[in-house]
């Protein structure tokens, strides 16, 4: 399976991607050579945690290379009324009595405590395509499942400001 991203998202992928290569790995190779120069490696914690750092730097280089590579790229938009990629949405929820709103993002910049929600979660799932006054049922599992009501849609553009998720 594909993963579907936006060009910024590949552009905010690359950047990362030429960080960790460029600057970060320089960085974690000389704190693994340091750390050797400590002595006995196997009583040596700055050496260990040097080298999961260039563990973790490598699994995430190697993750984003691969993401880049397999993505195919969307545009996201929709017309007026309907919820498309960044948008605002507004929903009710009868149940809890409450509005909450969230911005419909791609799977790779979520960020739930922000309010930045994936197309492909299970609010994404509901909403995404949906329009204005629409009540959705999101199946959260299959015991579990709510209902919200579209209260409103503010069209929105990618200002960068959802963040990539870490893996």
């Amino acid at each position: 399976m594909h993963d579907e991203l936006t060009a910024n998202d590949i552009k905010k992928m690359e950047e990362e991607l030429e960080y960790r290569k460029l600057v970060l790995r320089p960085q974690i190779l000389d704190d693994v050579k340091t750390a050797r120069s400590f002595g006995d490696l196997s009583e040596n914690f700055e050496y260990k945690e040097a080298k999961r750092a260039k563990g973790r730097n490598d699994s995430r280089i190697r993750y984003l290379e691969a993401m880049i590579k397999t993505a195919v790229i969307i545009d996201g938009s929709a017309e007026e009324g309907v919820v498309g990629l960044y948008d605002r949405v507004t929903v009710y929820i009868p149940e809890d009595d409450e509005e909450e709103v969230y911005q419909i993002v791609t799977d790779v910049r979520y960020d739930v405590s922000a309010g930045f929600i994936s197309k492909e979660s299970p609010f994404g799932k509901a909403v995404f395509g949906k329009k204005l006054g629409d009540t959705c049922t999101v199946k959260v599992n299959d015991d579990y499942s709510y209902d919200v009501i579209i209260k409103s849609i503010e069209k929105m553009e990618d200002d960068g400001s959802a963040p990539l998720a870490s893996y």
